[in-house]
């Protein structure tokens, strides 16, 4: 019976040494995942801050841009007023200055009939005399 014990002690002591080799195993295992696993995270994080960091630098310039908006359609608004009194400006003297030129055109034109007709009545009156 004693050496039934013995063996069967024996048999117990190798299954536990087994299970131990196997839960070594297994822990040694768990902790490469579990660091494999921390420096992917750990590197996730790091870009993500990065990119969290670039984010807001775009949102503040693109607030800024926002805010220049206001004053920059206001200058636009006021350029454009101006651009219409201008243009209105231009189309009065250019209406002033066809009516000008139509009026030196005419006067230009009734002259020059004016000097015909005192120029046929001169030589008729040569013509007459002579």
């Amino acid at each position: 019976m004693f050496v039934l014990a013995l063996v069967l002690i024996l048999l117990g002591a190798l299954i536990s040494l087994f299970a131990a080799i196997r839960a070594l195993g297994a822990y040694l295992s768990f902790r490469r995942a579990r660091a494999a696993f921390q420096s992917e995270v750990t590197d996730e994080v790091v870009r993500l801050s990065a990119r969290t960091d670039e984010l807001e630098i775009t949102l503040a310039a693109l607030d800024a841009r926002a805010a220049e908006l206001p004053i920059q359609i206001s200058e636009l608004q006021q350029s454009l007023a101006t651009l219409q009194i201008l243009t209105n400006a231009l189309g009065t003297s250019l209406r002033q200055v066809q009516k000008v030129l139509s009026f030196n055109a005419l006067k230009t034109l009734s002259a020059d009939r004016l000097g015909r007709v005192v120029g046929n009545a001169s030589t008729q009156q040569k013509r007459g005399s002579a």
